[in-house]
C-alpha cells in the first residue's frame, strides 16, 4: 500500500472517469448517479488494493483503532472538479450552491439519501 493511501479517497482511475463524465449542465439527479459510480469506484478500488481506514485516537476515551471507510459525498465531487481542472471555478460554484438548495429542499445528507429521524442516541463512544 502507497503512503497515504489510508486516507486517500480520489484515485487517479476515478479522477480520470470524473473527467470524462462531467458535464456543467448536468442535472442533480445524474450528478448522484456519478456520485455513486464514484463511490462504487473507490470502495471498489480500496477492496482491490487491500487498504484499510486509516487510524484514529478518540479524544473521549483513548481508544485506538481503524475509522470508518471514506466515501464521496455528492459536494465534494462537484468541487472536486475545480479541484482536478476538469472545470472552471465559477460555474461549478453556481451549481455547487444550487446543490446546497437542493438538498435542503429535498431534505438529504451528504450522500444524496433523506435525512435520518432525529436520534435519541447519548452522545459518546460508539466504537468497540
Amino acid at each position: 500500500m502507497a503512503a497515504g493511501d489510508a486516507q486517500r479517497v480520489w484515485f487517479p482511475d476515478m479522477i480520470e472517469r470524473l473527467g470524462s463524465q462531467w458535464h456543467q449542465d448536468m442535472s442533480f439527479d445524474a450528478i448522484v448517479k456519478l456520485r455513486d459510480e464514484q463511490d462504487e469506484m473507490l470502495l471498489r478500488i480500496r477492496s482491490e488494493r487491500h487498504i484499510r481506514p486509516a487510524t484514529f485516537k478518540c479524544a473521549k476515551c483513548g481508544y485506538v483503532g481503524e475509522g470508518g471507510e471514506p466515501h464521496v459525498s455528492v459536494r465534494a465531487m462537484i468541487l472536486s472538479v475545480i479541484r482536478f481542472g476538469i472545470a472552471a471555478a465559477e460555474p461549478t460554484y453556481m451549481i455547487e450552491k444550487g446543490w446546497a438548495a437542493y438538498r435542503k429542499q429535498k431534505e438529504l445528507d451528504l450522500y444524496r439519501k433523506g435525512l435520518a429521524t432525529k436520534s435519541t442516541h447519548v452522545a459518546g463512544c460508539v466504537h468497540p
